[in-house]
């Protein structure tokens, strides 16, 4: 079996805002995570370089040592403290970018950013580092809670902003907040994505669906050791025990909160 560590970031900050300060983590934590990665032999890879790796699309096999950073939203952050970083170490990532969250998204701007936020500018930028920006919808709803007509507008138009704005193929997404539906994944899928990530802090492995690639998530509270046991896949259902026993018991609340709106008309 193929087990590969996804790891989810949001913002590297020394000073978040109240907001994000919950999913923050510390530019000299994210230096020291990087270079453990780095002297311990991890090769890392793309979202989309992962999965044309599982499925040989690209004529190579997964590396002896895999390992996947993400970043969701797009705050500034990303760019002034990440991409240096991450350039520094040699590490390519995946950026999950909400695209009415672009701090000139102008006309298209949509949703409430919880920071400040990446420019296209910036975006085209990270690009050029290496950086594959992904779809994280347009204005960061839950999308499992919309109706059908909605749901497929902040897919597409996200995925649609996105490739015309960078000129390139989006070929993967991740779900805002983690939580998706096998309604919400039909949906992706006719969007043209390939893949898509969800959270649920387990490893990733070749058994799980593409369309909901768990992921890890790191924040200040994750210390070096925890980092370690949970990259080399030592103990991860107890690292998460809280988060997994949140995770499921919200997603039972999800599916009858969706139902209930469902019989009164609302989705």
């Amino acid at each position: 079996m193929i087990r590969v560590p996804i790891l989810m970031y949001h913002s590297v900050s020394d000073r978040p805002t109240a907001e994000t300060k919950p999913l923050a983590v510390r530019p000299s934590a994210f230096g020291e995570q990087l270079s453990y990665l780095k002297e311990s032999g991890f090769t890392p890879l793309t979202v989309a370089d992962l999965v044309a790796s599982l499925h040989r699309n690209n004529g190579r096999s997964i590396p002896e040592r895999p390992i996947v950073v993400t970043f969701d939203d797009g705050y500034e952050d990303f760019h002034s403290e990440a991409l240096p970083l991450l350039e520094q170490h040699d590490f390519p990532a995946t950026l999950f970018l909400t695209s009415g969250w672009v701090s000139d998204a102008g006309k298209d701007a949509a949703g409430r950013p919880l920071d400040r936020t990446l420019a296209w500018s910036q975006v085209r930028e990270a690009v050029s580092c290496g950086i594959e920006i992904a779809g994280h919808s347009h204005s960061h709803p839950q999308l499992d809670q919309l109706p059908d007509d909605q749901l497929r507008q902040e897919l597409r138009r996200n995925k649609a902003l996105l490739e015309d704005k960078l000129g390139t193929p989006v070929t993967t997404m991740a779900y805002p907040y983690g939580y998706s539906s096998a309604r919400v994944r039909r949906e992706v899928r006719r969007a043209g994505y390939w893949a898509a990530c969800a959270v649920n802090n387990a490893i990733a492995a070749d058994r799980h669906d593409v369309l909901a690639m768990p992921r890890l998530t790191v924040t200040d509270a994750t210390s070096m050791t925890m980092f370690r046991r949970a990259v080399g896949g030592n103990r991860v259902p107890l690292i998460y025990m809280k988060e997994r026993v949140l995770t499921k018991g919200y997603a039972v609340v999800r599916r009858t909160r969706y139902g209930l709106r469902k019989v009164r008309g609302l989705a």
